[in-house]
């Protein structure tokens, strides 16, 4: 959520699943946008059994994986970042631990975040295979953190269902092109160029960003 990714994920699935022809292409596209956020290996595993009719052995599901990630990673890595981003990150340094929740596989991840420069903003950076709430958790239990004050920015409905989940504040971001899925009352910003005075206020002690 801190580059500008959602598209190329898009994009990385038409290309996929375009020899299988445009009624399956729209199928898978349309299931990703509504589930945005949850690990690429269960969805495609999920298309190839509910469009395709196959079910992937795990080396197969391993090769369809990794050719999706080839497609998205050079990309990620040189996508712009979302406007406010950067800003906020070079002000909370050092002064909040900021916390990468995904479902990008995490060693993929944690490459992705040290190709564009951008280790030294976060205090861990975590992706699938675990669930995101399960790492709320963890990071939770660890660190002490009281839930009320701390702040999960999401651009996924499983962001959103995490932090409810765990019974933490939610800001959902919503690019201006992009359909708002969020359950109606939803706080949500198209940028993050008012983050800097909405995270540093009294009642704010981390966020934890969130990048697919």
């Amino acid at each position: 959520m801190l580059a500008e990714s959602a598209d190329i994920k898009t994009d990385a699935f038409r290309e996929l699943y375009g020899a299988f022809g445009e009624d399956v292409v729209a199928r898978c596209v349309m299931h990703h946008l509504r589930h945005a956020g949850i690990s690429r290996v269960q969805k495609i595993q999920f298309y190839h059994a509910e469009f395709l009719g196959q079910d992937l052995s795990p080396e197969d599901l391993g090769l369809w994986t990794q050719r999706y990630a080839e497609v998205v990673a050079k990309q990620v890595v040189a996508a712009p970042a979302v406007p406010g981003a950067v800003e906020f990150l070079n002000v909370a340094l050092g002064k909040l631990p900021i916390y990468v929740i995904s479902g990008t596989p995490e060693d993929e991840l944690q490459r992705i975040v040290k190709e564009r420069g951008w280790s030294e903003f976060f205090a861990e950076v975590h992706g699938s295979p675990r669930l995101k709430p399960e790492i709320i958790e963890d990071i939770v239990s660890r660190t002490g953190l009281d839930v009320r004050r701390v702040l999960f920015v999401g651009d996924a409905m499983t962001d959103y269902d995490a932090a409810h989940e765990r019974g933490v504040p939610f800001l959902g971001r919503v690019a201006s092109h992009h359909e708002n899925t969020f359950p109606p009352g939803t706080e949500t910003v198209s940028d993050l160029t008012d983050l800097i005075r909405r995270v540093f206020t009294p009642t704010m002690d981390l966020p934890i960003g969130q990048n697919e």
